[in-house]
């Protein structure tokens, strides 16, 4: 029983008190050799470095680690489409810890995989849940999360370097410049591997929403047990000096 009791509670604590576990949503994939990263990206490497017996008898294990800094559930800092835009280490830990929407557009994705989230998926969104607050981070379900760790079905393409054939849902630049000019929200993310959609070639909603000085949120895992409004995001990237980016736990607390 007390094992159950301790197994429900969080270690981190707020405001004096400790977070139920069953509030706290892991929405970050694990880092090993099936995480999936852009075609051109080498991928993640991990190898053990010293790992058994220490001379003094007692057990000592330690790897060495590599991967670019955008792949797997990460950050994109604004500096990553944007000219002198912030970098990772340079985004304030206010925008990382914000109420967090998450907008549902699987049932449209589940026709088109090439479907972009649009103004009227947003104004949709906002008559039914009220507007999408200052401050916040917007999450789009796209549904995609079902096919991860399956490349092929993930990206379109499982081949190394293929970019051509690229299919998975995003974001359009209409909805974009919607939420840059008409809203005022800190950053974006979304259960795919970009926020552009598979068959973009400009990358057109990442120059938007970085060039307005937003970060983005790449291959968010689990946004289906998210509610529409009152969870809070809390999303903290390895903290590279001058990062582009970095790979991201990131975390929900249900209301």
């Amino acid at each position: 029983m007390k094992t159950a009791v301790l197994g429900m509670l969080a270690v981190c604590v707020c405001g004096g008190q400790a977070i139920e576990g069953s509030k706290a949503v892991d929405l970050t994939y694990t880092f090993d050799e099936k995480t999936i990263y852009w075609p051109t990206s080498p991928g993640f490497h991990w190898e053990k470095a010293q790992w058994g017996k220490a001379p003094g008898g007692y057990f000592y294990s330690s790897a060495n680690y590599g991967a670019n800094e955008h792949g797997g559930t990460h950050l994109d800092s604004p500096i990553h489409f944007a000219e002198g835009g912030l970098s990772t280490e340079q985004i304030p830990v206010s925008k990382l810890i914000v109420p967090a929407l998450t907008v549902d557009i699987s049932s449209q994705c589940g026709r088109n995989p090439d479907y972009r989230l649009s103004p009227a998926d947003l104004r949709a969104f906002e008559q039914k849940h009220g507007r999408i607050a200052n401050g916040s981070v917007l999450l789009v379900r796209t549904g995609w999360g079902r096919f991860w760790p399956d490349k092929k079905r993930y990206l379109g393409s499982d081949k190394p370097g293929d970019v051509a054939n690229l299919h998975f849902p995003g974001v359009s630049r209409e909805a974009a410049e919607f939420l840059v000019k008409e809203r005022a929200i800190v950053g974006l993310g979304i259960d795919t591997a970009s926020i552009d959609y598979g068959q973009s070639k400009d990358f057109i909603v990442h120059r938007v929403l970085y060039g307005a000085g937003l970060y983005g949120l790449e291959n968010v895992a689990n946004l289906e047990k998210l509610p529409a409004k009152g969870a809070t995001l809390i999303a903290l990237p390895m903290k590279i000096k001058g990062g582009t980016g970095g790979p991201a736990r990131i975390v929900a607390i249900l209301p």
